[in-house]
């Protein structure tokens, strides 16, 4: 029996500064912050789904553990980009699996919190990022 859920609206995740969290999130990976409702909440616009960042004690509730996967159009533009506002790749651009339609590439970093971030990319078939061999 299927529960028909719908679509995911909203990803929370932990931090320990909300501040920290709030400029890295908005400065350096430039996404639009819908509101900061309380001072140690903030909301930022992901599309079709909303991200919450909310600071906690580390005590109370651990950091990590969960993954947020961005969509882009140009992975290899967008790694220059973020590498040029400071941000350090874990494991760069790399090829995740081939598709009958798409490649897909991933590239994996963290925020000020350790909490582990990827950018992801549907290539097309005749896609090579820069410095990755023509598959």
């Amino acid at each position: 029996m299927q529960l028909g859920l719908g679509v995911v609206r909203q990803i929370a995740l932990n931090v320990t500064d909300v501040d920290a969290a709030e400029r890295f999130y908005g400065e350096t990976l430039g996404l639009r912050k819908i509101f900061r409702p309380q001072p140690h909440m903030v909301f930022f616009d992901c599309g079709a789904l909303s991200l919450l960042l909310e600071q906690v004690h580390e005590q109370e509730t651990p950091i990590g553990g969960a993954v947020i996967y961005f969509d882009c159009a140009d992975i290899a533009l967008k790694v220059r980009e973020l590498e040029g506002r400071g941000v350090r790749f874990d494991h760069p651009v790399h090829l995740i699996t081939r598709q009958p339609a798409y490649d897909l590439y991933m590239a994996f970093f963290r925020d000020p919190d350790g909490n582990m971030l990827a950018l992801s990319q549907q290539a097309p078939k005749d896609y090579a990022p820069p410095g990755l061999p023509h598959p």
